[in-house]
């Protein structure tokens, strides 16, 4: 016999809101793993969206993310607001002993992730962070390619993410507003495809990030990085989003994973397997993607689910995590410091701060 579907409310209908409640959540009631009892945003005017796609009733509808809890005391909250309101809705998730389900990052400082960790592990609560872009369909069919063995061992991987978004507004008011835009609210999700790719946390991070003069952000809108990660693997990323044209735009991005007996290479969704010799031009042959019946927020949605059902971890649990968010703010350390960052001891220096 089935478990009964668990309860939720979901924190956040407008903006990216409306695709969890237009996509995911629908699919998970499809499914028979979860359904609303709640929703929660700061706007009114937007609520009555919300009622239509997740079958409420007006009153449950809620301006106030703490009474909603209380008055439902859900099984898990999903988080679908901005980066620096997160640690407010899980002290609030915490308190009712609810599980969460976020979106990236964890937080918008390395110190608010790790008092985030601390409070959901000390309180024995299960959370997972939808890092959307790693489990989707392309980067997923790359992962298999390099892990099945077929061409041998990795030697490095490069990735470029290009994107003309220079002007104020088109890429949403507050990332031209916050610092570090690039890397918190992009680099994040490929620093997250390397992790997945080199099947390693990274050792260490050097980045050099600036804004170019036509580029309407107050934080860096460009990146170039290099990374070794802890099993020796390198790294080497570009990213920007004030370049004149959108060669590589989100989820179109160019993934070169150099291995012992072929060069695979992703390039706008389309995977490609090279091989020649010292002289001759490469042959090209395509390679087939994976299929399942969902990718990105979708699947890891269901994963979270059969999770507190008691199913296996998943691979974006927050244990996972928390190390995608030290590489993140690790490469936003060194930026500001000109240094190579020790990403491991950067991440026990301030796990200690969050625990003192």
């Amino acid at each position: 016999m089935s478990p009964a579907p668990l309860k939720y409310i979901q924190i956040g209908v407008g903006g990216w809101g409306n695709h969890w409640c237009t996509i995911v959540l629908p699919r998970l009631k499809k499914l028979g793993l979860a359904e609303a009892v709640a929703a929660v945003d700061t706007n009114p005017e937007i609520l009555p969206k919300a009622q239509d796609q997740l079958g409420l009733e007006k009153c449950q509808l809620y301006t106030d993310a703490a009474q909603a809890l209380k008055d439902h005391k859900p099984d898990f909250v999903t988080i679908v607001v901005p980066p620096a309101c997160h640690e407010e809705i899980v002290d609030l998730a915490v308190e009712q002993g609810c599980h969460i389900l976020s979106e990236k990052p964890i937080a918008d400082s390395m110190e608010a992730c790790c008092r985030i960790y601390r409070k959901v592990t000390d309180a024995g609560l299960k959370m997972a962070v939808t890092m959307s872009h790693r489990f989707d369909k392309d980067k997923q069919s790359l992962e298999a390619a390099i892990k099945g063995g077929e061409y041998g061992r990795l030697n490095y991987v490069v990735h470029r993410f290009t994107h003309n978004c220079r002007a104020y507004g088109s890429w949403g008011d507050f990332r031209h507003q916050i610092p570090d835009t690039l890397l918190v609210e992009g680099t994040v999700h490929h620093f997250d495809i390397l992790r997945g790719l080199t099947g390693s946390n990274a050792k260490t991070v050097y980045a050099v990030t600036w804004n170019p003069p036509w580029g309407e952000f107050q934080g860096d809108s460009t990146a170039l990085i290099m990374m070794e990660m802890e099993n020796g693997l390198k790294c080497f990323y570009e990213g920007a989003k004030a370049n004149a044209s959108t060669l590589n735009g989100w989820e179109n991005d160019y993934i070169r994973a150099e291995c012992e007996e072929g060069t695979l290479e992703l390039d706008q969704r389309w995977l490609v397997v090279y091989r020649g010799g010292p002289w001759e031009r490469p042959l090209a042959q395509d390679l087939p993607l994976l299929e399942q019946p969902a990718w990105k927020n979708s699947w890891l949605a269901e994963l979270f689910c059969n999770w507190l059902q008691g199913g296996p971890l998943p691979p974006n649990s927050l244990e996972d995590n928390i190390q995608c968010c030290a590489l993140l703010f690790g490469a936003i350390e060194s930026s500001r410091s000109g240094e190579v960052v020790n990403v491991q001891e950067y991440l026990k220096t301030e796990m200690a701060k969050a625990e003192s």
